[in-house]
C-alpha cells in the first residue's frame, strides 16, 4: 500500500512542475486524494457494500469537487490536475499513467445497464473541459484537446480535438499495398501522409485522398507517354513539375486547430 502512495506522489513530481515538495503533495492536491479515497470506496462496492462505497465516495466529492463513482475502474500513475468537476462514471476504465485536468467528463448516453462510460488506455492525455462520452476507447497514448466532446473512438497516439471530436494529428502507419501508392504520391508532392490515408473518417480527407489517387495515374500515364514521344525524336516533358506545398491547400481555420491541439497539453495552466 505504501508503495502504491510512494508511485502516486511520484508521478504528481513527475507530471506538474509547480509541485515543490512532498507535504505540499499530501496536502494541497485533492486529485490525489481523490485516488486514494477512491480505492477505499472500489474496494467496498468489489465487497457489495454498496451504500458505504458511496458515501466514502460522496464525501470525497464534498471534499476534492471530483466525483468518481465506487465501481469506475482505475490504473496506476493515474493523476487529476487541479481536479474541481471531473466525473468519472461507474464504468469508466482507465490505464497506467492516465492524466486528466479539471472538468473532464467520462460519462455514458445510455440509461441501460453494462458498460456505457469510456475506456481511457495507457498513456491518455485528456484536457480541461473535455467530454468523452459513450462505451469508447481512447487507445495508448490519445491526446483530447481542452473543451472537446469525443463520442467516437479515437486510434492510438491521435490527437482528438473540436465538437464533436475529429482526429488532426496521427501517427503514420506502416504503408501497405493497398495505400502505399498514395503515400507516396502524398509525400511526392507534399502533403503530409496522415491527411490522405485510405483508413481516415474524415471525409474531406478521404475526398483529397481520392484526387491523389486521381493525380498519381495521371501523373504515371503522362510519365509512360512522354516517354514514348521521346523514344520516336520528340523532345517533350524537359521541363520539371513545379512545387506543391501543403500550406498552398490549407485550411487556415484548420491550421489554426492543430496549434492549439498542440498547446492543450501545456501543463503550466
Amino acid at each position: 500500500m505504501f508503495e502504491r502512495f510512494k508511485e502516486d506522489i511520484k508521478s504528481v513530481f513527475h507530471r506538474d512542475p509547480a509541485a515543490r515538495n512532498t507535504f505540499e503533495i499530501l496536502t494541497n492536491y485533492p486529485g490525489l486524494h481523490a485516488i486514494w479515497f477512491h480505492r477505499l470506496s472500489h474496494k467496498l462496492w468489489g465487497n457489495n457494500w454498496f451504500w458505504l462505497a458511496r458515501t466514502v465516495s460522496t464525501f470525497s466529492r464534498w471534499l476534492t469537487g471530483i466525483e468518481i463513482h465506487p465501481g469506475a475502474k482505475l490504473g496506476r500513475r493515474f493523476f487529476i490536475d487541479h481536479g474541481m468537476g471531473v466525473v468519472i462514471g461507474e464504468t469508466a476504465e482507465i490505464g497506467d499513467d492516465v492524466t486528466l485536468y479539471h472538468g473532464v467528463t467520462l460519462g455514458g448516453t445510455s440509461w441501460s445497464a453494462g458498460k456505457r462510460h469510456p475506456t481511457l488506455e495507457d498513456n491518455v492525455v485528456v484536457g480541461a473541459g473535455a467530454k468523452v462520452l459513450g462505451p469508447i476507447t481512447m487507445h495508448k497514448g490519445v491526446k483530447v484537446g481542452s473543451n472537446s466532446v469525443v463520442v467516437r473512438d479515437v486510434p492510438e497516439g491521435a490527437t482528438v480535438i473540436g465538437i464533436p471530436g475529429r482526429v488532426v494529428v496521427q501517427q503514420k502507419k506502416p504503408k501497405s499495398p493497398s495505400n502505399g501508392h498514395r503515400e507516396k504520391i502524398a509525400e511526392k508532392y507534399g502533403f503530409d501522409a496522415y491527411a490522405v490515408v485510405t483508413d481516415n473518417p474524415d471525409p474531406i480527407a478521404h475526398a483529397i485522398g481520392v484526387m491523389v489517387d486521381h493525380v498519381h495515374l495521371m501523373d504515371t500515364k503522362m510519365e509512360e507517354m512522354c516517354k514514348e514521344i521521346n523514344r520516336m525524336g520528340g523532345k517533350v516533358c524537359d521541363q520539371a513539375l513545379p512545387n506543391l506545398e501543403l500550406n498552398d491547400f490549407s485550411d487556415q481555420e484548420m491550421v489554426k486547430d492543430i496549434e492549439k491541439a498542440r498547446d492543450a497539453f501545456d501543463p503550466q495552466i
